[in-house]
Protein backbone atom coordinates (compact mmCIF):
# COMPACT_ATOMS: atom_id res chain seq x y z
CA UNK A 1 0.00 0.00 0.00
CA UNK A 2 2.72 2.36 0.76
CA UNK A 3 4.64 1.98 -2.54
CA UNK A 4 1.27 2.28 -4.27
CA UNK A 5 1.17 5.61 -2.60
CA UNK A 6 4.28 6.24 -2.94
CA UNK A 7 4.39 6.19 -7.01
CA UNK A 8 1.06 8.19 -6.90
CA UNK A 9 2.77 10.99 -5.55
CA UNK A 10 5.86 10.72 -7.85
CA UNK A 11 3.37 11.31 -10.47
CA UNK A 12 1.87 14.55 -9.48
CA UNK A 13 2.85 17.78 -11.18
CA UNK A 14 4.93 19.95 -8.87
CA UNK A 15 6.49 23.55 -9.49
CA UNK A 16 8.38 23.82 -12.80
CA UNK A 17 6.25 21.02 -14.79
CA UNK A 18 4.66 21.59 -17.38
CA UNK A 19 0.74 21.63 -16.22
CA UNK A 20 -1.08 18.60 -17.50
CA UNK A 21 -3.32 18.82 -20.67
CA UNK A 22 -6.99 18.43 -20.16
CA UNK A 23 -9.99 19.00 -21.99
CA UNK A 24 -13.58 19.60 -19.80
CA UNK A 25 -17.39 20.74 -19.79
CA UNK A 26 -17.47 23.85 -17.54
CA UNK A 27 -20.23 26.50 -16.32
CA UNK A 28 -19.02 28.63 -19.40
CA UNK A 29 -18.67 26.10 -22.07
CA UNK A 30 -16.24 23.47 -23.38
CA UNK A 31 -12.33 24.15 -22.81
CA UNK A 32 -9.17 22.24 -23.82
CA UNK A 33 -6.19 23.38 -21.51
CA UNK A 34 -3.93 24.90 -22.32
CA UNK A 35 -4.29 25.55 -25.39
CA UNK A 36 -7.52 27.94 -24.87
CA UNK A 37 -5.72 29.88 -22.51
CA UNK A 38 -2.52 29.89 -24.28
CA UNK A 39 0.04 33.29 -23.92
CA UNK A 40 -2.52 34.20 -20.42
CA UNK A 41 -1.95 32.81 -16.94
CA UNK A 42 -4.21 30.54 -14.91
CA UNK A 43 -5.25 29.99 -11.66
CA UNK A 44 -6.37 27.21 -11.30
CA UNK A 45 -8.55 25.96 -7.98
CA UNK A 46 -10.65 23.25 -6.88
CA UNK A 47 -13.06 23.05 -3.82
CA UNK A 48 -14.14 19.52 -2.17
CA UNK A 49 -17.96 19.98 -3.21
CA UNK A 50 -20.93 22.35 -4.21
CA UNK A 51 -22.51 24.80 -1.68
CA UNK A 52 -20.43 24.28 0.86
CA UNK A 53 -20.08 27.29 3.21
CA UNK A 54 -16.03 28.07 3.09
CA UNK A 55 -15.58 27.89 -0.49
CA UNK A 56 -19.22 30.06 -1.19
CA UNK A 57 -17.07 32.85 0.72
CA UNK A 58 -13.77 32.21 -1.88
CA UNK A 59 -15.85 32.02 -4.78
CA UNK A 60 -17.74 35.38 -3.96
CA UNK A 61 -13.86 36.65 -3.10
CA UNK A 62 -12.61 35.44 -5.86
CA UNK A 63 -15.12 37.22 -8.40
CA UNK A 64 -15.02 40.71 -6.43
CA UNK A 65 -11.17 40.34 -7.78
CA UNK A 66 -12.23 39.01 -10.85
CA UNK A 67 -11.40 42.22 -12.77
CA UNK A 68 -7.38 42.53 -10.95
CA UNK A 69 -6.90 39.29 -12.10
CA UNK A 70 -7.61 40.17 -15.66
CA UNK A 71 -5.73 43.26 -15.54
CA UNK A 72 -2.61 40.51 -15.13
CA UNK A 73 -3.79 38.68 -17.99
CA UNK A 74 -5.13 35.90 -15.74
CA UNK A 75 -8.03 33.73 -16.21
CA UNK A 76 -9.76 31.90 -12.77
CA UNK A 77 -11.04 28.36 -13.28
CA UNK A 78 -12.76 26.18 -10.85
CA UNK A 79 -12.70 22.91 -10.22
CA UNK A 80 -15.30 20.32 -8.43
CA UNK A 81 -16.60 16.50 -8.70
CA UNK A 82 -20.05 17.64 -8.98
CA UNK A 83 -22.02 18.38 -12.58
CA UNK A 84 -22.76 21.44 -14.75
CA UNK A 85 -26.36 21.55 -13.13
CA UNK A 86 -25.15 21.73 -9.55
CA UNK A 87 -22.70 24.24 -10.58
CA UNK A 88 -25.44 26.85 -11.49
CA UNK A 89 -27.53 25.95 -9.01
CA UNK A 90 -25.17 27.02 -6.87
CA UNK A 91 -24.75 29.71 -8.56
CA UNK A 92 -28.29 31.03 -8.23
CA UNK A 93 -27.89 30.72 -4.29
CA UNK A 94 -24.87 32.46 -4.11
CA UNK A 95 -26.99 35.29 -6.49
CA UNK A 96 -30.24 34.82 -4.63
CA UNK A 97 -29.38 34.09 -1.08
CA UNK A 98 -25.81 34.61 0.05
CA UNK A 99 -24.52 38.12 1.73
CA UNK A 100 -20.55 38.11 2.82
CA UNK A 101 -18.94 41.33 4.16
CA UNK A 102 -20.53 43.78 1.43
CA UNK A 103 -20.91 40.94 -1.12
CA UNK A 104 -24.69 40.63 -2.24
CA UNK A 105 -25.82 39.44 -5.80
CA UNK A 106 -23.15 38.60 -7.04
CA UNK A 107 -22.96 36.38 -10.17
CA UNK A 108 -20.65 34.21 -10.45
CA UNK A 109 -18.51 34.58 -14.17
CA UNK A 110 -15.75 32.35 -14.27
CA UNK A 111 -15.87 29.12 -15.28
CA UNK A 112 -15.95 25.89 -13.16
CA UNK A 113 -15.46 22.71 -14.17
CA UNK A 114 -17.64 19.61 -13.29
CA UNK A 115 -15.08 16.90 -13.21
CA UNK A 116 -17.44 14.10 -12.33
CA UNK A 117 -15.10 10.90 -13.26
CA UNK A 118 -12.66 12.48 -11.23
CA UNK A 119 -9.66 12.82 -14.25
CA UNK A 120 -8.53 16.14 -13.82
CA UNK A 121 -8.41 15.73 -9.81
CA UNK A 122 -6.40 12.80 -10.10
CA UNK A 123 -4.46 14.40 -13.02
CA UNK A 124 -3.54 17.40 -10.66
CA UNK A 125 -3.35 15.90 -7.40
CA UNK A 126 -6.21 17.15 -5.93
CA UNK A 127 -7.69 14.44 -4.60
CA UNK A 128 -5.30 12.73 -1.97
CA UNK A 129 -4.30 8.58 -2.15
CA UNK A 130 -5.31 8.84 0.88
CA UNK A 131 -8.56 10.93 1.35
CA UNK A 132 -11.22 9.22 2.92
CA UNK A 133 -14.03 10.31 0.42
CA UNK A 134 -13.66 11.75 -3.34
CA UNK A 135 -13.68 15.26 -2.53
CA UNK A 136 -10.97 17.69 -4.05
CA UNK A 137 -8.76 18.97 -1.50
CA UNK A 138 -8.72 22.67 -1.91
CA UNK A 139 -5.46 23.09 -4.06
CA UNK A 140 -4.96 26.20 -6.20
CA UNK A 141 -2.30 26.02 -9.19
CA UNK A 142 -0.70 29.22 -10.79
CA UNK A 143 0.13 28.39 -14.41
CA UNK A 144 2.18 31.00 -16.52
CA UNK A 145 1.80 32.00 -19.83
CA UNK A 146 3.66 29.02 -21.14
CA UNK A 147 2.03 26.84 -19.46
CA UNK A 148 4.37 25.95 -16.65
CA UNK A 149 3.38 25.98 -12.93
CA UNK A 150 4.88 28.34 -11.32
CA UNK A 151 3.29 27.62 -7.72
CA UNK A 152 1.04 24.92 -6.03
CA UNK A 153 -1.22 25.66 -2.67
CA UNK A 154 -3.09 23.12 -0.35
CA UNK A 155 -5.33 24.05 2.02
CA UNK A 156 -7.47 22.39 4.35
CA UNK A 157 -11.39 21.84 3.61
CA UNK A 158 -12.11 24.18 7.05
CA UNK A 159 -9.49 27.16 6.59
CA UNK A 160 -10.56 29.51 3.38
CA UNK A 161 -8.19 30.73 1.14
CA UNK A 162 -6.62 34.63 1.20
CA UNK A 163 -7.56 35.26 -2.62
CA UNK A 164 -5.96 38.50 -1.47
CA UNK A 165 -2.46 36.39 -1.33
CA UNK A 166 -3.14 34.56 -4.33
CA UNK A 167 -3.38 38.11 -6.14
CA UNK A 168 -0.17 39.01 -4.40
CA UNK A 169 2.05 35.47 -5.55
CA UNK A 170 0.93 36.37 -9.37
CA UNK A 171 1.91 39.72 -9.11
CA UNK A 172 5.48 39.05 -7.67
CA UNK A 173 5.73 36.02 -10.03
CA UNK A 174 5.20 38.57 -12.90
CA UNK A 175 7.39 41.32 -11.45
CA UNK A 176 10.30 38.87 -11.09
CA UNK A 177 9.98 37.22 -14.74
CA UNK A 178 9.49 40.89 -15.77
CA UNK A 179 12.53 42.15 -14.26
CA UNK A 180 14.84 39.30 -13.30
CA UNK A 181 14.66 40.34 -9.59
CA UNK A 182 13.52 38.49 -6.34
CA UNK A 183 11.24 39.65 -3.78
CA UNK A 184 11.60 39.72 -0.20
CA UNK A 185 9.06 38.67 2.72
CA UNK A 186 6.31 40.19 2.76
CA UNK A 187 6.93 42.34 -0.37
CA UNK A 188 3.61 44.06 -1.77
CA UNK A 189 3.76 46.38 -5.37
CA UNK A 190 6.17 49.14 -4.69
CA UNK A 191 8.36 47.79 -2.11
CA UNK A 192 11.70 47.49 -2.73
CA UNK A 193 12.89 44.33 -4.85
CA UNK A 194 16.08 42.18 -4.58
CA UNK A 195 18.71 41.91 -7.44
CA UNK A 196 20.11 38.80 -7.98
CA UNK A 197 23.18 38.10 -5.57
CA UNK A 198 27.05 38.46 -7.34
CA UNK A 199 28.66 35.58 -8.50
CA UNK A 200 32.09 37.26 -9.41
CA UNK A 201 34.54 38.99 -7.07
CA UNK A 202 34.30 42.00 -9.23
CA UNK A 203 30.71 42.24 -8.53
CA UNK A 204 30.74 41.70 -4.90
CA UNK A 205 32.25 45.12 -4.82
CA UNK A 206 30.00 46.91 -6.82
CA UNK A 207 26.93 45.50 -4.38
CA UNK A 208 29.06 46.62 -1.03
CA UNK A 209 29.48 50.07 -3.13
CA UNK A 210 26.14 50.34 -4.20
CA UNK A 211 24.74 48.86 -0.73
CA UNK A 212 26.83 51.35 1.49
CA UNK A 213 25.06 54.42 -1.05
CA UNK A 214 22.13 53.34 -0.54
CA UNK A 215 21.67 52.56 3.15
CA UNK A 216 19.44 49.62 3.04
CA UNK A 217 21.79 46.53 3.02
CA UNK A 218 25.32 45.94 4.84
CA UNK A 219 25.34 43.04 3.20
CA UNK A 220 27.34 42.13 -0.27
CA UNK A 221 24.95 39.65 -1.04
CA UNK A 222 21.65 41.52 -0.38
CA UNK A 223 21.11 44.02 -2.06
CA UNK A 224 18.20 45.80 -2.72
CA UNK A 225 16.62 47.87 -5.52
CA UNK A 226 13.64 50.34 -5.70
CA UNK A 227 10.95 49.52 -7.95
CA UNK A 228 7.93 51.57 -8.29
CA UNK A 229 4.37 50.14 -8.11
CA UNK A 230 3.65 52.30 -11.37
CA UNK A 231 6.99 50.94 -13.03
CA UNK A 232 5.86 47.34 -12.30
CA UNK A 233 2.39 47.48 -13.74
CA UNK A 234 2.99 49.53 -16.91
CA UNK A 235 5.63 47.01 -17.89
CA UNK A 236 3.09 43.91 -17.06
CA UNK A 237 0.27 46.04 -19.03
CA UNK A 238 3.16 46.59 -21.79
CA UNK A 239 3.88 42.80 -21.74
CA UNK A 240 -0.13 41.90 -21.77
CA UNK A 241 -0.83 43.76 -24.88
CA UNK A 242 1.93 41.56 -26.59
CA UNK A 243 0.15 38.62 -26.33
Amino acid sequence: MQNNTQNENKSLPLIGDTAPKFTAKTTNGFIRFPDDFAGRWVVLFSHPMDFTPVCTTEFLSFQSLYKDFQKLNTDIIGLSVGAISSHLAWFRSIYNEVQFENFKNTEITFPVIADMDLKISKLYGMIHPNASDTSTVRAVFIIDQHGTIKTILYYPQNVGRNIKEILRILTALQTSDAFGVSLPADWMPGAPVIEPAPQTTKDMHKCIAANTKNKKSESWYLTFQDLPESVIYNKLEKQKKKH
